[in-house]
């Protein structure tokens, strides 16, 4: 068979693929998997391929689909901001890609110790023959990287290289469909939290899309933060800030929480019954989350009070109830959250902890449902409830 006739096989065979089957597949890590075993089919032997893309993300860079065939799965492979200055980039096949803007190619049977990069050295050691890199054009202008490895006899050839640049070309496109959907996902994530940014996804975006859900609430806020905004400098305001949204986050979230909006310096969180969860589960969760919050900060209040920096200082309501889920605003301007008196009560709890000593307060429901050892401090007149509510605190 003439070269240009295999050339030709090999292209058709996997572009023909990819328009009629390989654009449905939505899961785009099934998609990779797909496409890596329809090259080895078409005979190009590919024993690796990976195609990464620049996102965007408070802190991922990059964002890849890889797939070997050591078990046939594809897998996510991420890059941290700042991987531009490392070893794992400089010099590598992927920055000369980038900065010269066409395909690289490497033959791994005859790597020179000193002078090709460790990624090449990786790749032979793992029974790699070959390695080829090719840039990918999105149409915003981002240049993007698809690479791939052979491990047979003599790896690629130059109708190998023809044909997987010409397939690069047609995959293209649909990785980027799924690029920009997982650019669309990540944004919103970081925003609005996973749980709220699922459903915009699924289409609950009208005015008056929502939903009554329980769930156990969170409401935080810093003390004497108007003293610390006339007197701290504004890198280590943002430094503190930081400091107490991300530790307060990291417990929230490995407690099942979600947070639902940064309100200048306070939090709104909501621990929802769903996949099965009780009442007394949801409860719990949000109290563990609580002291864990609490435990983490006085660990790095020591340290704060050993450089001298003014300690966190924070308080925290919880209750139990029923909420609105959904979406309020104007008409081109929207906001998905939680309302009711529920939501109300927990930031009136939370107001209290000042006036009666206690960082953290419980209502009667989530005392009652987290099931905890608590002193009974009376019951309490709260702004635009009609009636003093009894507040517990820890015991």
């Amino acid at each position: 068979m003439r070269a240009d006739t295999m050339h030709d096989s090999k292209v058709s065979g996997v572009v023909t693929w990819l328009t009629e089957t390989g654009r449905l597949i939505a899961d785009p890590l099934e998609l990779v998997a797909a496409f890596s075993e329809q090259l080895n089919r078409n005979a190009l032997q590919i024993s690796r391929f990976r195609i990464g893309f620049r996102t965007i993300h408070p802190q991922i860079a990059v964002w890849a689909y890889w797939w070997s065939n050591t078990d046939g799965k594809a897998e996510i492979w991420i890059g941290h901001h700042g991987i531009e200055s490392t070893d794992e980039y400089q010099n590598s096949p992927i920055q000369k890609v980038l900065d010269s803007g066409t395909w690289y190619q490497r033959k791994l049977t005859d790597l020179d110790p000193d002078n090709d990069h460790r990624l090449l050295h990786e790749q032979a050691r793992q029974g790699g023959t070959d390695y080829l890199a090719i840039p990918t054009q999105f149409s915003d202008g981002t240049l993007n990287i698809s690479n791939f490895t052979s491990s047979a006899p003599g790896g690629f050839d130059a109708a190998d290289v023809n044909a997987l640049v010409e397939i690069t070309k047609a995959i293209s496109p649909i990785i980027e469909i799924h690029a920009t959907r997982q650019i669309a996902t990540t944004l919103l994530n970081t925003y609005v939290g996973p749980r709220t940014g699922v459903r915009i996804m699924k289409g609950a975006i009208k005015r008056g899309d929502g939903e009554t859900i329980q769930a156990a609430l969170w409401f935080s806020d810093l003390r004497d933060f108007t003293p610390l905004t006339e007197t701290l400098p504004p890198d280590a305001l943002l430094a503190m800030l930081n400091c107490y949204f991300e530790n307060i986050a990291s417990s929230v979230v490995e407690c099942g929480g979600e947070i639902l909006r940064f309100i200048g310096d306070a939090m709104l969180i909501v621990f929802p019954m769903e996949n099965g969860l009780t009442e007394q589960q949801v409860c719990q969760s949000a109290l563990t989350a609580a002291r864990q919050a609490f435990e983490h900060i006085g660990t790095i209040n020591k340290e704060r009070a050993a450089l001298d920096q003014p300690p966190i200082k924070f308080g925290v309501g919880l209750h139990f109830g029923d909420v609105i889920y959904g979406n309020v605003g104007s008409a081109d301007r929207l906001d998905f959250t939680v309302m009711g008196p529920a939501v109300n009560r927990t930031a009136r709890l939370e107001s209290l902890t000042k006036k009666l000593g206690h960082s953290l307060l419980l209502s009667a429901e989530m005392a009652t449902l987290a099931n905890v050892a608590t002193i009974d401090l009376g019951h309490h007149e709260m702004k635009g409830v009609t009636q003093p509510q009894p507040i517990f605190a820890l015991a």
